[in-house]
């Protein structure tokens, strides 16, 4: 009997692996291939299988833009275990006249069209205003012009990420004019079950002020629709469908600055219209810790049909530490601490996972041990039965 129970036990939990135990596979180190830092992850499968990993090329420092910097693109082709030299997918080179200093771009967000395999990744384009930054002042303004907002850009791939569309402007299209700013949010998008696309996006209002919400089409990316805010004060949000169809948004706040307190945790809400209205879901301000930092939360559903739902972020309310990945059973109400696995004591940032195979997550991180960082978790690891 007690040896059928220490049976019992390891099917459901595997033993636990220390952080520093990991293995982990260096994507990227700060100073390689001409770049100063490698910052921003975003992290996708593709239709054919292959991961692709996108992010900020800084190439002179690791401040965020105004500065030379241009959105990378890195392919797996065999499930995570090496990765491809970086090549810059978004570059607007010495646009207007202006150097590549006055033309960056940052903040990627990765798409896959699980439909027709159409690659999307979009990001946010300063040009000139040097010495600014787009969230604070006058770094991105009203309107729609170049000269005194940020862009919303986006390229396509439609070969398996081998090549990539010249930069397409979005602006226009997506941004309301009385607005400071409109950009996606970096990390990952999703499509739906419905085949509805969807990308998580962040701005600052009429006043300056932030706020997130979704950008979505019903159409295979031939039209789309900017929803209502969800909430304000919140940036970098992640987006994932819970088991009724509705769309969870779980956003970094900036109150989270100061709340240090039982309040201190990312906000969460809820939409069952694709943003024509929000609910604030019971997790709001509690059940997941941060220190003011992206996170990256993913839906899967497992071969019982149950749909589990994956949260990473550093599970710190003071420092960009402790890398953590949890999971919850109950689309987002519980995130039980005996299904989360800790990856790095010492840093963690920001982060986006996929699926690399039905048993197997993958996450790409800012980690203590390089810019950027691939690991893999068996679902065994969480108590899962993939």
């Amino acid at each position: 009997m007690r040896l059928f129970t220490v049976l019992l036990i390891h099917q459901l939990f595997t033993l636990p692996i220390a952080a520093d135990d990991r293995k982990f596979v260096v994507i990227h180190k700060q100073g390689e291939f001409g770049c100063h830092t490698f910052r921003i992850p975003g992290l996708a499968k593709t239709k054919q299988g292959t991961l692709l990993a996108v992010y900020d090329m800084r190439y002179e420092s690791r401040r965020d833009l105004q500065g030379h910097m241009d959105i990378g693109l890195s392919r797996s082709v065999d499930g995570g275990e090496t990765w491809a030299k970086p090549r810059p997918i978004m570059d607007m080179g010495k646009y207007g006249g202006l150097p590549q200093s006055q033309n960056g771009c940052s903040d990627p967000n990765i798409l896959v069209n699980a439909k027709n395999g159409e690659i999307l990744v979009s990001a946010l384009w300063s040009h000139g205003r040097p010495g600014t930054h787009q969230w604070r002042g006058d770094g991105s303004g009203p309107g729609h012009s170049l000269q005194k907002s940020s862009q919303f850009m986006m390229v396509r791939s439609k070969d398996d990420g081998k090549t990539w569309s010249k930069p397409e402007n979005w602006t226009k299209r997506l941004k309301d004019p009385k607005w400071y700013l409109f950009a996606p949010a970096p990390g990952n998008g999703i499509t739906t079950s419905k085949g509805m696309l969807v990308i998580p996006s962040q701005g600052r209002d009429e006043k300056g002020y932030p706020f997130s919400n979704l950008t979505w089409s019903a159409d295979q990316g031939e039209t789309w629709t900017v929803s209502e805010k969800a909430r304000a004060n919140t940036t970098e949000s992640a987006v994932a469908e819970l088991g009724d169809g509705s769309l969870m948004l779980n956003m970094r706040d900036n109150r989270n600055r100061s709340d240090k307190s039982n309040t201190n945790g990312r906000a969460v809400s809820v939409t069952h219209d694709f943003g024509k209205t929000w609910i604030i879901h019971s997790t709001d301000h509690g059940a997941l810790p941060e220190p003011v930092c992206m996170a990256s939360l993913l839906s899967h559903t497992l071969s019982n049909g149950e749909k589990v739902l994956f949260f990473s972020n550093p599970n710190s309310k003071r420092r960009r530490e402790m890398m953590t990945v949890r999971v919850s059973l109950d689309d987002g109400k519980t995130w039980p601490t005996e299904r989360s696995i800790l990856l790095d004591v010492k840093g963690g940032a920001y982060s986006s996972m996929a699926m690399v195979d039905d048993d197997t997550l993958g996450i790409l991180y800012e980690s203590s041990r390089a810019d950027l960082v691939f690991q893999k978790i068996e679902l065994e690891e969480f108590g899962l039965e993939p």
